[in-house]
């Protein structure tokens, strides 16, 4: 039973730092990354990425993940054919706050597939960066769609990975829509349903509700 329109809730940090500006208009180029679990970060991914960063003149990927260690992983980037001149490579942070601090350095996040982030995306898009995700076919690789959808963002949502790069490519072209995203987003989620606890709260107890209401009757 479907219960609400996004199966998740937020609650960012009180002590969040507040949007930067959007960090290419100060570097003069793009930069993409990615804080999730290096887990997710497969082989057709990364190829992926490196698609993205040969289409876009001048970019960079930044990534940052618990565990991630240069001297092992910088061999299955170049493996998937990432320039590592093109790759910045960023320490654990100490704390949650330096760590959202973080995102001032990235103009647009990429949500790895099939597995989606969930609370890397939440935090990336409270940030106000922009997060492109592929919709796939199954619970762990929509998450990205249920989020974005739920805030009202589904133009980020791409249905193939050639639209994955296009939305991309778009946005990293685009610095003026880049800028009014960077100061929409945090807006734009806290008036969404991913932020009304309550309301999440009163729907989820309605489900269930209705779940127990249903077995009772088809059980007579």
């Amino acid at each position: 039973m479907r219960f609400s329109s996004t199966a998740w809730s937020y609650e960012p940090p009180t002590a969040a730092p507040t949007v930067s500006p959007a960090p290419a208009d100060a570097t003069g180029h793009i930069t993409f990354g990615s804080f999730n679990n290096l887990s997710k970060l497969s082989t057709p991914v990364l190829q992926l990425w490196a698609r993205l960063l040969e289409e876009v003149p001048g970019s960079r990927l930044m990534l940052k993940s618990f565990g991630l260690s240069p001297a092992l992983f910088t061999e299955n980037l170049r493996a998937a054919g990432l320039n590592l001149g093109q790759v910045d490579l960023l320490p654990t942070a100490n704390t949650v706050i330096e760590h959202l601090g973080c995102y001032a350095r990235v103009d647009i996040a990429l949500d790895p597939f099939p597995y989606n982030g969930t609370t890397t995306t939440c935090e990336a898009l409270w940030m106000g960066v922009p997060v492109v995700t592929l919709a796939g076919n199954r619970h762990a690789a929509r998450v990205g769609a249920s989020l974005l959808n739920s805030i009202g963002h589904s133009e980020l949502i791409a249905t193939t990975t050639d639209d994955y790069l296009a939305i991309a490519k778009n946005f990293a072209t685009n610095p003026d829509r880049l800028r009014g995203l960077r100061h929409e987003l945090r807006t734009d989620m806290a008036a969404s349903p991913l932020m009304d606890h309550a309301g999440q709260a009163a729907r989820f107890g309605e489900a269930i509700r209705a779940c127990w209401k249903d077995f009772c009757e088809n059980k007579k």
